[in-house]
Parts: structure tokens; sequence; C-alpha cells
């Protein structure tokens, strides 16, 4: 099984940018680039509407002048001072109270029949001789300052009287009232922002947590065994990502099948050679001299030995290419019995002793029985062929306090660090890389060490504590 790995951080090396800063980035230029639209949108809005608001002001003014009745008294002009209405003929609040930008000041002209009766600020000199009646645009000095004022004239006759009056107001007040619009528009979402920003960094990490959950299935994939993904995902965006990752895998493990396949045929047909070799040069050692003798013993020796790396190499790649199925639980007490007692015709012959410890009752996991039965094996032929004569080989099946379940492989033929640094001609190396495969693909911890006295090394596949184990030590 292929066991997800941590990438290591390179501190020297730049560090890849993160995807959901990146997206939040992009997202939040977004909404600022809106917000600055939005902005401009706005003022030209208020300015519209403050136009608007302000025409309509000037018409209400107008009117309210020309609702008087045509013979009310009013002032005679006096080219001296502006000219004033008494008290009672027109309102205070037209032209008399703080600015404001939703109730400005007025600046009202008043002519009764031709004649001017009133100049709230005294511009009659620079008026027109005559202006028709509507909105229109004048240019007026105020206070040294010439400017275009927004003017209203109105026109209204009754008994033989014509009023005619013009009212406008100062442009800054139009314009601050466009910018109070605009202000009342534009705070609100500038307010937000932060908010915003916020409520985006938070809305991209949970949209991007499918592609995390499919980031640690992708990592959990054996490879080995072909597994895929689902190709159902719950957005189609992650579903043609999973198609494609799919088709991946099965290429590699069509690839892989071939180099298997390849490994396993090349192993088959050396052991004719290797096996004829052997035979051979027995014959010849029978009837030759003392110093060829060892020679064809040498001979014979080393073709043993490369038809045991052989056969391995060949094992190596039948594990490898066995599926896991899980769903029957194996004795790990019965299958040690039974590779114990197929070797023990081997210890004889080789002048060593091998036992079995295990519990009385059975403790099974669920785990493949091929494969476990040929790691053993590979573990028991090495400890017998790989050490002296008189070695004491131990099978050990055992669950500890804590749940965990070990089956070893221990001898007294030798120290551990002799062991570590053997030959690889041996194929010692071989075999027990074969075992550390099996190991990883049944789930067990691959240990090794010097063991508990008397013994002097010790081989190990360990299975965490689990809820599927059945038994009882």
């Amino acid at each position: 099984m292929v066991q997800a790995t941590t990438p290591q951080v390179d501190p020297g090396k730049p560090q890849p940018r993160s995807l959901w800063r990146y997206l939040w980035a992009w997202a939040l230029g977004a909404v600022v680039a809106l917000w600055m639209l939005l902005a401009g949108l706005a003022y030209s809005t208020g300015y519209h509407e403050a136009e608007e608001i302000s025409d309509g002001l000037l018409v209400s003014a107008a009117q309210l002048l020309l609702s008087l009745p045509l013979d009310t008294p009013l002032s005679e002009p006096d080219a001296s001072k502006p000219l004033a209405a008494p008290h009672s003929a027109l309102p205070k609040a037209l032209t008399q109270h703080p600015p404001n930008a939703y109730a400005p000041e007025f600046h009202v002209l008043v002519w009764q029949d031709e004649r001017l009766v009133w100049d709230s600020h005294g511009v009659h000199a620079q008026w027109p001789t005559r202006l028709a009646l509507g909105h229109q645009t004048l240019g007026l000095t105020m206070q040294g300052v010439p400017q275009d004022w927004r003017v209203y004239v109105g026109e209204s006759t009754g008994g033989g009287s014509v009023r005619r009056v013009a009212v406008f107001m100062d442009p800054a007040r139009r314009e601050a009232l466009a910018a109070d619009i605009s202000e009342h528009i534009l705070l609100p979402a500038l307010v937000f922002l932060p908010l915003v920003a916020l409520m985006l960094a938070s809305a991209i990490r949970r949209g991007l947590l499918p592609l995390q959950r499919l980031s640690g299935k992708i990592a959990a994939l054996d490879v080995d065994s072909g597994q895929t993904l689902v190709p159902q995902q719950p957005y189609r965006e992650l579903g043609v990502t999973v198609q494609s990752i799919n088709a991946l895998v099965l290429r590699l493990q069509a690839q892989i099948g071939r180099e298997r396949r390849f490994a396993a045929d090349v192993a088959h047909e050396l052991r004719t050679p290797l096996t004829a070799l052997v035979l051979q040069a027995r014959l010849a050692r029978h009837g030759a001299g003392s110093e060829q003798a060892q020679a064809l013993q040498a001979v014979e020796q080393g073709a043993l030995r490369a038809g045991r790396i052989l056969s391995q190499l060949l094992d190596l790649a039948r594990a490898q290419s066995m599926t896991g199925d899980f769903s029957e639980p194996v004795d790990l007490c019965a299958l040690a019995l039974r590779v114990v007692s197929e070797h023990a015709a081997l210890a004889h012959e080789l002048g060593q002793d091998i036992a079995l410890e295990a519990p009385e009752q059975a403790l099974a996991l669920p785990v493949q029985a091929t494969l476990l039965e040929l790691a053993l094996r590979n573990l028991v032929d090495n400890a017998l062929r790989h050490n002296p004569a008189g070695t004491y080989v131990e099978v050990r099946v055992a669950r500890d306090a804590e749940g965990q379940v070990t089956l070893s492989v221990s001898d007294d033929g030798g120290d551990f660090s002799a062991t570590h640094s053997a030959d690889p001609d041996t194929g010692l190396g071989i075999g027990l890389t074969l075992v550390e495969r099996i190991a990883q693909s049944q789930g067990a911890q691959w240990v090794r060490d010097a063991g508990a006295a008397p013994f002097g090394k010790r081989f190990a596949l360990v299975w965490p504590a689990t809820g599927h184990l059945s038994g009882k030590a």
C-alpha cells in the first residue's frame, strides 16, 4: 500500500503561493473595482438628483411667491440698497435661514407690472432686460466671483396686473447636495468593505474544502493495486479531474504490471539454466581431482545462491502483483504452526533448532494469507540458511497489553549489526525487501532489532491495535 507522505519544505527555495489567497486577492480586487465604479455612478446619480431637487425647490419657491395676492402692497424699489418687502409680504424662510444642502438660501427678484419691487441680494443691476419663463442658466457675479446660476422665472396674472418672479440659489449648495447624496450611497458600502473581504476569504476557504478532501483521497490511493477514485463527484469540475487521475492510475498500473511480468519472466527463464549448471557441476565434481572438486563445489554453491535470489525475486514479483482482499480473517497461530512444521526437516538437516511460541487460542487478523505466509517463509528460511549450525530459531505470535499483534522470527545466530550489513549477494537483502513490501501491503509495521535475550536479532511484523482482531492471547 502506498503511504501518504508530507513533502519536506526547503527553506532555501521560494514557497508556492496559496491558492485561496490568490483567489481572495482577485475577488477582493474585483469588489474594489466595482466599488470604485459604484462611487462614480453614485456621484453622477447624486449630481443628477441634486439638479432635479434644486430645480424643484426653485419652482416651489417661485410658486409660493406667485401665490401671494396680486394686491399685496410691496415696497418701492430703492436703488441705494437691496429691495426688501415688508415682513407680511414674503416669507423670511425663503431668504433667511442657516445654510443647508436640503434647505438652501434663495435669491429672489420680483417684478410687479414690469416694475422691480423685490431684490433680496441686490443683483438687479446684473439682470438681463427680459428672461424667458422656466429654468435657465445665467452668469452672475456674487462677491466678486463669477458663477453660473440656475434660475427659474415664473409669472402670474390677475385683476389686470402681472407679477414676474425669478428665484435662484448658490451653485455651491447644489454641489453640497450632490456630495451629500453620494455620501449616503457610498458610506454603507465603504463601511461594509472589510466585512465583505472577510466573508470572501471565508467563502473561498469553504469553497476549496472539496478540493482538499479530494487531495487527501488522491494521497491515499494504492497505485500498486490499481485503486482508483470514485467517478461520481459532487461537482462537475472535480469529476473531470478525477477522470484524468483515474486514467493516469490505470496507465501506471498497466506499466507496473508489464514490469512485474518482465521481472518474473526473467527470473523464471534464469532458473532453468542455473538448475542445469548445478547438476552438471555435481556430476563433474565426482570424477575430478581435489582442486577441481573445490572449484566445482564453489560453482555449485554460487549457482544455488543465484537460484535462491531468483526465487526471491520471483516471489517479490508475485507478491506485488496480488491485489488486496481482507474480507476473511487469518489465524496467525495456525499459519505460523504450518510454516514451522514445514521447515522442521530443513532445520534438522542444517543442525539447528526451530520452535513456535504462540497462544493456544486463535489470534486472527484481516490479512492476505498467501502474502503473509510468503513473508514468514522468507524470514524462517533466512534464519535457517544464513546462520551457523546450533542456532536456535523462534517464531512468535503474541498480542501485548495495548492490543498490538506481533509476528516475529528471532534467532541467536549473531548480532543485529552483522546481519544489518550482510553481503547483498547472499540474497538476504532481497528476502527482507520482499517481507517489507508485504508488511506495508498488510498494514503492518516492519521492525528489525536485536530482540530480547538470548536472541541476537529479531525481524517482526507489528499490527496496531484495532477493533478487527479476534481471539485472546
